[in-house]
């Protein structure tokens, strides 16, 4: 998988002199490249009294750690190469150019390579005459019996509540203490859906499609087992279960991780999972969701716990000038305000009608089951999401059946535009809004239905600006309602003779895929078009389509063969 990166020998440094140069002169490092990367505060003076936190190890978890180099938290980063600990002579090095009167504390994760390079670093410092002591984090309960569990996300707690001890001026000791304390009570576990790449290395294809693995290292080694995947519900369940079992009814903080390679999007549902989840109610507080402590481009996060008291609270809250803290937020119900005078929908009067419903159930169906066809053939040419927004609008469509007044043809036309416009999402949904609107007052002013449907596409062509030719549903749509009149089986054929015709397009004039080069579009039936083609077609082959309930797998399994 190609990479970002000039030589991998170098990545590592040169990533360090990227996020310095960016730093506003808030960071510098230590002579010594290659073997010697230590990025510390520019402002630190190690004789005005205040304890130096010193942290780091391997590279490939950033922000971790230089991101998290300022006031208010560590002094000083040690960084190893891509997962590796950084050697001795690197570790001495960032103590001794921190570390005065007051001393150091060193925040270690629980890896042997760092636990070792880290302790006999101290050692040496100690016999220079410095007061130097150390901490190791061992929050993952991935594998509760394991002697010695590995120190993952949840170290940004001890980073955060030491360095803002650290900032205030309290000892060595007091800070020390604060840490094991921190570290004695925070549980983390992680899952993900891939492994990460690491630069140089062949991509390792160990978690099966359909799978996820929980409880997964930052080093991207192996997690305590794979289970079936559904949904970000069931992940997050799946952490809650463990992390549930080793937490108290006290209030809790939460600190939400992307390992890397997780969407925003994703990572705010899983932010909303984990509020209402089991354990919702004794989570007060959430840092993030965001990246902290990643494991290169791992598509996975991870969910750290910690009973933080009032002071402790405070000590996580206080404001630090780092892009890579998130802060602290207090966890509070959704807030929903009325929408203002002039958007609120004014309901239609409801009505029923058994026919038209059949017929709208039947046509929301076809689009159900056609969504992910529809989205394969859109993201050859488009975003890939044609298929779910028919398919959720035609679901929204269907719970408003009920309220819809379906035996008034000219104000079921308008209702339909105000649904859309509602709940159908991209100019799509605008566009039959519009289409479905302008119907309606066709036919409140005595146009056939099929007059009123050609009222509807013109206005929707002159406010869209798609015309025949321009690789869009108007392709399929306007010479099928100019068919109608003769049959539905000519409105068909019509209707996906145009949606072929799409296929030979190779330059889109309107819609997304106007900004498609021709090779790409060259051989692939606009989604739009194909989507009004399959429902004429259905149409067509059911005449009698308003008289019989129809069967909702059996039109998604019509159309997906």
């Amino acid at each position: 998988m190609s990479q970002f990166i000039n030589r991998k020998e170098n990545a590592v440094t040169e990533a360090i002199d990227g996020v310095i140069a960016v730093s506003g002169g808030a960071l510098s490092r230590l002579d010594g490249y290659p073997h010697i990367r230590v990025v510390l505060r520019s402002d630190w003076d190690k004789s005005k009294g205040k304890v130096a936190l010193v942290s780091g190890g391997g590279s490939g978890h950033e922000p971790a750690h230089i991101g998290f180099v300022g006031r208010g938290m560590l002094t000083a980063a040690v960084c190893g190469d891509v997962f590796a600990s950084p050697s001795v002579d690197a570790i001495l090095a960032g103590i001794l150019a921190v570390t005065g009167p007051a001393g150091c504390l060193l925040i270690v994760k629980n890896y042997t390579g760092d636990r070792l390079n880290f302790g006999l670093a101290a050692e040496r410092a100690r016999a220079y005459g410095l007061s130097v002591s150390m901490v190791v984090v061992d929050d993952d309960i991935a594998l509760p019996e394991l002697p010695q569990p590995r120190g993952v996300a949840g170290t940004l707690f001890v980073h955060k509540i030491a360095g803002a001890l650290a900032e205030r001026g309290a000892d060595l000791e007091t800070i020390a203490a604060a840490a094991r304390k921190v570290i004695s009570a925070t549980n983390t576990i992680g899952m993900s859906l891939d492994t990460c790449t690491v630069p140089g290395s062949p991509k390792e294809h160990r978690i099966p499609e359909g799978h996820a693995e929980l409880g997964l290292g930052i080093h991207g080694e192996a997690g305590v087992e794979q289970i079936l995947y559904s949904d970000a519900k069931q992940a997050v369940a799946a952490m809650v279960e463990r992390l549930q079992a080793a937490m108290d009814d006290r209030p809790h903080v939460a600190l939400v991780n992307n390992l890397g390679g997780t969407s925003i999007l994703e990572m705010s549902v899983l932010a909303h999972e984990l509020v209402h989840s089991a354990i919702g109610g004794r989570i007060a507080h959430l840092v993030g969701p965001s990246s902290m402590m990643t494991s290169l481009d791992m598509r996975g996060f991870s969910i750290s716990l910690y009973p933080a008291d009032k002071a402790e609270l405070e000590l996580l809250s206080a404001p630090v000038a780092l892009p890579a803290w998130p802060g602290v937020t207090a966890v509070k119900p959704v807030s929903v305000l009325a929408l203002p005078d002039g958007l609120t929908p004014i309901a239609p009067l409801p009505s029923r009608h058994e026919p038209t419903r059949r017929f709208l159930l039947a046509c929301c169906n076809l689009l159900i089951g056609a969504e992910k066809p529809l989205n394969a053939l859109d993201a050859k040419s488009g975003d890939g999401d044609t298929g779910s927004t028919l398919a959720g609008a035609a679901r929204a469509l269907i719970d408003a059946l009920d309220r819809l007044p379906l035996s008034d043809h000219t104000q079921l036309f308008r209702a339909i535009g105000q649904e859309l416009s509602q709940t159908m999402g991209g100019s799509s949904g605008v566009l039959l809004a519009i289409f479905f609107a302008a119907a309606g007052d066709g036919a409140s002013s005595g146009l056939s239905i099929r007059e009123a449907l050609k009222a509807g596409l013109a206005r929707m062509q002159e406010i869209g600006g798609a015309r025949i030719g321009d690789r869009t549903m108007v392709d399929a749509l306007s010479p099928a309602l100019d068919a109608l009149d003769e049959s539905m089986v000519k409105a068909a054929d019509a209707a996906r003779a145009g949606a072929d015709l799409t296929a030979t397009l190779v330059r889109a004039k309107a819609g997304r895929a106007a900004y498609i080069n021709a090779k790409q579009l060259e051989g692939h039936t606009d989604p739009g078009a194909e989507a009004v083609a399959l429902l004429f077609e259905y149409l067509a082959q059911n005449p009698d389509i308003d008289t019989v309930e129809p069967e909702p797998a059996a039109l998604g399994q019509r159309v997906s063969g």
